[in-house]
Order: C-alpha cells, then sequence, then structure tokens
C-alpha cells in the first residue's frame, strides 16, 4: 500500500511539471488551459488506475521486482481452466503475502493440486520454486509440499 503512495506521487508530479511547463509556455490562453484540464485528467486517471489495481492479480510474467526469488510459500491457489491459475504467495522478506495468476497449464495445475494433497496430508505447506522463472526447462516440479520437520532427539535415561 506503500508503494501505492509513492507512484500516485509521482504521478501528480509529473503532471504538474508537465503543466507548469505548457502554462510558462508562450502559447495561446485555450492550449495552457487544455494542458491545465489534461494534467487534472492525467491525474484522476492515475489514481483511479492504481486503486482498481489493488484488488487484482497481478500476471507473473510482469513481475520484475521479486523475479529472482528463489522460492516462495503458497498461501492459498485457485484455478480456472484454460483462464489461469491464481496464487496467494508469502515471501520471505516480505510480510505481506502477493497475489499473482500464472497463465494456465494443465501440468502445472496437476502438480499444484498434487502437492496440496501432500501438505495438508503431512500437515506442511505448499512451497514454489522460482516462481517468475520464465524458463520450459524444469528438472524438479515448480511446486512442492514442505517436508515435515525432524522430530527432536530423545535425552537418554539415566537410571
Amino acid at each position: 500500500m506503500d508503494t501505492l503512495m509513492y507512484l500516485y506521487t509521482s504521478a501528480v508530479v509529473i503532471a504538474a511539471a508537465l503543466a507548469s511547463i505548457a502554462v510558462w509556455a508562450p502559447r495561446g490562453l485555450w492550449l495552457k488551459l487544455s494542458a491545465l484540464a489534461l494534467s487534472g485528467l492525467l491525474m484522476a486517471t492515475a489514481y483511479t488506475g492504481l486503486v482498481n489495481l489493488l484488488g487484482r492479480p497481478k500476471p507473473a510474467n510482469l513481475e520484475w521486482a521479486l523475479a529472482t526469488v528463489p522460492d516462495a510459500t503458497v498461501i492459498g491457489a485457485t484455478m480456472r481452466e484454460h483462464e489461469a491459475i491464481y496464487l496467494w504467495l508469502k515471501f520471505e522478506d516480505n510480510p505481506e503475502p502477493l497475489s499473482y495468476a500464472l497463465p494456465w497449464n494443465l501440468e502445472m495445475a496437476k502438480e499444484l493440486q498434487k502437492a496440496m494433497r501432500q501438505a495438508k496430508g503431512s500437515g506442511t505447506k505448499v512451497r514454489m520454486r522460482k516462481p517468475f522463472d520464465r524458463s520450459l526447462d524444469r528438472a524438479e516440479p515448480m511446486f512442492y509440499a514442505e517436508p515435515q520437520p525432524a522430530l527432536p532427539l530423545k535425552e537418554p535415561v539415566n537410571s
């Protein structure tokens, strides 16, 4: 949410700078008023666009800030056949989960369902390897159930 305010503030500053240049340019009054009106329209459009994006999943192929993340925890998932695989992902360094949409892929959907069943059976979480890797060559499955943690060592009993 903090990023949203920075993005919107940047859009407003840029629009204001463009309006300022247009107002001070040696042009007719109607051109200056048009530039001010268009700047106001740009600010309103930027706000509406950014707010509209808040609740929507981001296409995974557009992620660039977290592109090199090695893995993520899948908090939730839903699939729409022939449309997309929707995921809520939790990253190690980010306290907030993020919503993503992967393009529909039957093999990936089967892999995710298998990992979800295994995780539910073992009481662990579903993990995702290289969530934003675009290569098609995968030696390991993208989704997997975390292994169960090792049991603590038993203390020797002294008689």
